[in-house]
């Protein structure tokens, strides 16, 4: 071999050296990305796990129940494809995953069902699996607090510009919801509600929390919201759309729009208060006993509507309405489980439930005394007592007073208390006689009325 050739030879080898070099790099950097989607398919399939979606099940574990208004929320976090491809993967599942925890804390803490989250996008619902009147305001007030959380986050972490941006979507309507699952339940739902709440979140805007005009309707006493726009719906033509911006100001700390103060709670426990109200009333119907011909859930109702007229009449604010309505609701709750110290009863039931609805103890204090103040002979200490005593005796002065009088003859006489309606006639005029009504509302309707009874009482006695 000549010189030449040897030259070339060398040459060629040593670009064969170089090549082979460079394939060796490009399998090493592959290697390593293939270890980053290993690493991020583990991290997926680590977050599914957590959030048990639903996957095959048998007949046995799984259910399915309609509910005619349910809140659904989809939302986006913004950006996240791009990020994928221009930042470090474990970085990006790290914050991910600290920001879906914090996410389900948020939605936890407002009784919204997470449905599933999958990558960077979250489904949940309001009104599932207990049905509730609140979930529209539940379900906006946790989209407010992902929004202002979600800020914070991103403050905290870097100076530059915002990676994490969120898009929320969210609609009002009907869905079918399927229970599975056996030690731990989850859920899934379907129905035109889920696909609007999707359509929604697709045409909102980075940082914007967009809501159908039928959550809208449900919500706007609470919230800023401002028109958007109309979305083209396939059979029903189209809806319209607001933004949420926040909190009125008047319901939000310093008017700053997103924590809410204590004229939001009040507002928000006047709605609630149809929930505790359904729950108690069948409650009083599955459990009182059959005797409680007068101390039954007609009464119950007819005092919680008094309370309210009477209370509006004497100048009562909003909070003083709401602690009164559920006094009422629970005055008579104890028959359940005493007759005589009934009162003693709803209170402790009171003290039992009324925590998990965001009572305040010194408010569950006061509506508890409101309670104790019905037990008879009536001393109120103040107006709130003094309007639940009267409108627990309103039927005194009412058209329907023997009537209703005669269905508490047969609760006493069916627990042997009294047996004779002449005797209880006697002991009606004397009460009536010694009986006051202590508002000024209750004295102007009614006192004219109760001098009627008892002269119509007077004319049932006869003489032994």
């Amino acid at each position: 071999m000549d010189s030449r050739s040897k030259d070339q030879l060398l040459k060629r080898i040593a670009r064969l050296a170089r090549q082979n070099k460079e394939l060796e790099e490009q399998v090493k950097k592959l290697e390593r990305e293939k270890g980053k989607i290993l690493e991020m398919n583990e991290r997926y399939r680590l977050l599914l796990e957590r959030n048990e979606l639903p996957g095959a099940k048998t007949a046995e574990e799984e259910k399915s129940a309609r509910y005619n208004m349910v809140t659904v929320l989809f939302a986006d976090i913004h950006g996240f494809s791009k990020l994928v491809e221009d930042m470090d993967s474990t970085r990006i599942m790290d914050e991910l995953d600290e920001i879906f925890l914090e996410f389900d804390k948020i939605i936890g803490k407002y009784h919204v069902e997470k449905i599933r989250s999958i990558g960077d996008t979250l489904m949940c619902a309001g009104g599932i699996p207990s049905k509730n009147i609140t979930n529209p305001v539940e379900v906006v007030m946790a989209a407010v607090e992902l929004r202002h959380f979600l800020k914070n986050y991103e403050s905290g972490k870097r100076a530059d510009d915002r990676i994490w941006n969120l898009k929320t979507g969210i609609h009002t309507g009907p869905v079918t919801a399927s229970l599975s699952g056996k030690n731990k339940v989850s859920y899934d739902i379907k129905g035109r509600a889920v696909n609007t709440a999707s359509r929604i979140e697709n045409v909102s805007d980075k940082d914007s929390i967009l809501i159908s005009v039928m959550t809208y309707e449900l919500v706007k006493e609470f919230f800023h919201c401002e028109y958007f726009g109309k979305l083209p719906v396939k059979y029903t033509g189209s809806i319209q759309m607001y933004r949420v911006k926040g909190l009125l100001p008047e319901l939000s700390v310093d008017g700053r729009g997103f924590i809410p103060n204590d004229a939001f709670k009040i507002k928000f426990g006047l709605i609630q208060f149809t929930d505790i109200q359904e729950i108690i009333l069948d409650k009083l119907e599955r459990e009182l006993p059959e005797f409680l011909f007068y101390h039954n859930v007609k009464h119950t109702v007819d005092v919680v509507t008094e309370v309210e007229l009477i209370g509006w009449a004497e100048g009562c604010n909003d909070e003083e309405i709401l602690l009164l309505k559920t006094a009422a609701l629970f005055h008579d709750a104890g028959h359940s489980v005493s007759y005589d110290d009934h009162e003693y009863q709803g209170t402790l039931l009171a003290r039992e439930m009324l925590p998990g609805y965001g009572y305040s103890g010194k408010q569950i204090d006061r509506i508890c005394s409101i309670i104790m103040s019905t037990k008879l002979p009536p001393r109120p200490a103040d107006l709130l007592e003094q309007i639940i005593c009267d409108s627990d005796l309103d039927y005194l002065g009412r058209s329907d007073f023997i009537p209703v009088s005669n269905t508490l003859f047969e609760e006493l006489k069916a627990q042997n208390k009294i047996t004779k309606l002449n005797d209880w006639n006697k002991m009606q005029v004397k009460f009536i006689s010694g009986h006051q009504y202590f508002t000024a509302t209750a004295r102007s309707l009614r006192e004219v009325n109760k001098k009627l009874q008892i002269e119509r009482i007077q004319s049932l006695i006869t003489e032994e």
